[in-house]
């Protein structure tokens, strides 16, 4: 990204302003952390009745499963139909397990390293190398699955539809040690993009010259809208039955950001023949999941337009959040061509592009004056962005208050870290 200010020696005129403000900042030793994209309490009070919601006597599932002892790998009935329509599948080709869709994805992976998935010839770990596609920006903690287990990242470009598909197709078609593929096609992290119709198309058709080939697919943000008019994502389960690979794709989701961060619910979707194969592994694993917690969740949703109503609720106390970040974005940076800044319709971040070379700086800076941010180079595999500019922004925990003044701190960083780029220091 290349910018140059309007006005380059009028923000350079104003650098002792600049550095006033800030030293007024760091002097009220504010202490904010902004580095997750976490609930914030008023969210999490939106489902305190999952804690009150069953009596002592109410611990039966509807086909009279007893849901306080062992069994049930996959989940209990009711609670595959509550959450499948989160990931437009069919209860039967659901798992509903604990809390953690990124535990659901840590697991499959080393389940393909170590045994294979179905289509494939060896385990991923018995081949001579790993690969995975990383759209970037993207999602940290699936970058960091990668590399604890010592799969090669690719970074692919990201656009405003999507993976640059092009790139996709051509490396999936002549290297088969790419195994994988990150997706978040849904108000993307962080950007806050949708995945385009064609985009699903083309994941669900393109010819791969590894058989085992999968693609990961987080679609965690699925319900999370900001906007009126939610973004409208095409069921990549379908496109890929249509299209003869069937068990081309993973789904993952969870009730993190519906329910409880630490005590929701996690989905994962498939073919069938996935879901069996996966449920063999699992029994393996575990005897049951949490079913006391899975039924509490059905008796305070009850169905899906449950669900679809407490997002409503998110949104009302999230969108003031969002439109105070774009609003001080929009005063203290608009028209200085020193940054920009996505405007997403739902989710949990806003991405923010500095000028090159200069998001590390603005952490930095950031942090002396009390607002940590997540790492610059976070959303890049290996930490590390090439262009050295992209910036998570994560509005959901801080209160109003607080948060207007942290985007202006933030603000402020990205101004001095400017002007030392355009001064060459």
């Amino acid at each position: 990204m290349e910018y140059q200010t309007q006005d380059d020696g009028f923000l350079i005129k104003s650098q002792s302003g600049l550095w006033e403000r800030y030293e007024k900042f760091k002097a009220e030793k504010l202490k904010l952390d902004m580095s997750r994209g976490k609930p914030c309490p008023e969210q999490l009070d939106l489902a305190k009745g999952l804690i009150t919601c069953l009596g002592e006597d109410d611990f039966l599932a509807n086909d009279g499963t007893d849901c306080r002892n062992y069994g049930g790998v996959d989940g209990i009935k009711e609670a595959r139909e509550l959450l499948a329509p989160i990931l437009g599948a069919d209860p039967r080709e659901v798992i509903v397990s604990g809390n953690s869709s990124l535990a659901l994805m840590y697991d499959l992976i080393v389940r393909a390293l170590v045994i294979g998935v179905p289509g494939g010839s060896l385990p991923w770990g018995k081949q001579p190398k790993v690969k995975f596609l990383c759209p970037s920006p993207g999602y940290d903690r699936h970058f960091a699955i990668c590399n604890r287990l010592g799969i090669e990242m690719i970074t692919i470009e990201l656009e405003e539809t999507g993976p640059n598909m092009d790139q996709v197709e051509r490396l999936v078609a002549e290297d088969e040690s790419i195994k994988g593929i990150w997706c978040v096609p849904k108000y993307s992290n962080p950007t806050g993009i949708t995945f385009s119709d064609e985009v699903v198309d083309r994941f669900a058709k393109m010819k791969t010259k590894a058989p085992d080939f999968r693609i990961f697919w987080d679609n965690a943000y699925a319900v999370h809208h900001l906007a009126e008019q939610p973004d409208h994502l095409k069921n990549i389960l379908n496109a890929c039955k249509e299209a003869g690979n069937p068990e081309r794709v993973f789904l993952f989701s969870s009730t993190s950001k519906i329910s409880f961060a630490g005590a929701g619910l996690s989905i994962m979707a498939a073919s069938e023949i996935n879901i069996d194969w996966i449920k063999k592994q699992i029994i393996i694993q575990t005897i049951g999941p949490d079913k006391l917690n899975q039924l509490s969740h059905v008796r305070f949703f009850r169905d899906f337009a449950g669900i679809e109503a407490q997002m409503k609720k998110h949104a009302t106390i999230l969108k003031p959040k969002f439109d105070q970040v774009l609003e001080t974005f929009e005063l203290e940076l608009g028209g200085k061509k020193i940054a920009e800044w996505t405007k997403p319709n739902g989710g949990y971040f806003i991405s923010l592009n500095t000028l090159d070379g200069c998001a590390k700086k603005v952490v930095a800076l950031a942090a002396e004056a009390g607002v940590v941010l997540t790492s610059a180079g976070a959303t890049y595999p290996y930490g590390n962005d090439p262009f050295d500019r992209n910036i998570r922004i994560a509005p959901s925990f801080p209160p109003l208050g607080e948060l207007k003044k942290a985007m202006e701190i933030v603000a402020v960083c990205i101004q001095l870290a400017s002007v030392d780029k355009l001064l060459g220091e």
